[in-house]
């Protein structure tokens, strides 16, 4: 049977052991506890070195987040987690990938600066369609004299269902002139079903890459079916591999098919 994720109350931010929690206090503004000095600056927050994080139907994958700040008394820790609240709400519960570990491993870049790095392991498991959209990032940094700020909203991350092309080009030899047939089919990944769908009606390009050449030039561009297959005739020239391209979309991320090789008589 299926996991989705359960919402379970907890307070505060270090207690984020579980998968699925309120995103109530993502929304709290920055502070500094009693008796400590002024609040850490956060400067930077990279998840995933920049990239959307892209998910097949249920192979988890494991993401780097990496939070730089900085306080007078040096960097203690740090705190970053992935959240979607219903309606984008922070103020209503949803649904929050954190970390593996509870604390952070933070390099000083010098005495008043650190960057932690947390590994956070997604599941898409826990996901639906409508989930591939983009999530904010929390960060929360300590400093060593205790003080804390945090951000609920510091910046953000697409999530993207995992995209998959093919190729076939028919016959396999041809004489100059003559048709060549290439077929193929795109599909994405769906997470309501956890199966691979047809992405329909999306523009896909046809290219050819010359035999002993690097480069791949767009013919033509084809319309997908109903169900996500491609196809189209072109006239044969030269040796060389056909392929069909995707530029990807939002909430789909780009894919190349793997070239099919026609020699030409």
């Amino acid at each position: 049977m299926r996991i989705r994720a359960t919402v379970a109350a907890v307070s505060g931010a270090l207690a984020l052991s579980a998968l699925a929690v309120p995103v109530s206090q993502a929304s709290s503004p920055s502070f500094a506890l009693t008796g400590a000095d002024t609040a850490p600056v956060i400067s930077k927050v990279v998840v995933n070195s920049g990239k959307p994080i892209v998910l097949g139907t249920t192979a988890t994958k494991k993401v780097t987040v990496s939070v730089t700040a900085s306080h007078s008394s040096g960097i203690e820790d740090a705190l970053s987690y992935i959240w979607r609240g219903r309606d984008n709400n922070p103020n209503l519960y949803g649904l929050g990938f954190h970390p593996d570990k509870e604390r952070a491993k933070c390099k000083a870049a010098e005495a008043t600066t650190s960057t932690c790095t947390l590994t956070i392991t997604v599941d898409p498991g826990y996901l639906w369609n409508t989930n591939a959209t983009t999530w904010p990032v929390y960060a929360g940094a300590w400093g060593k004299d205790g003080s804390f700020t945090e951000s609920g909203k510091f910046s953000s991350v697409r999530f993207q269902r995992l995209s998959r092309l093919t190729a076939k080009a028919s016959p396999k030899s041809v004489k100059k002139g003559s048709t060549i047939t290439v077929t193929g089919k795109l599909d994405r990944a769906n997470w309501d079903t956890r199966k691979y769908a047809g992405y329909t009606s999306q523009s896909v390009k046809l290219q050819f890459r010359k035999k002993n050449s690097s480069t791949y030039t767009t013919v033509k561009t084809v319309k997908s079916s109903n169900t996500g297959t491609l196809k189209t005739t072109v006239k044969a020239a030269k040796d060389g591999y056909w392929r069909w391209s995707f530029a990807g979309t939002t909430s789909t991320p780009a894919v190349n098919a793997t070239g099919d090789f026609v020699r030409v008589k």
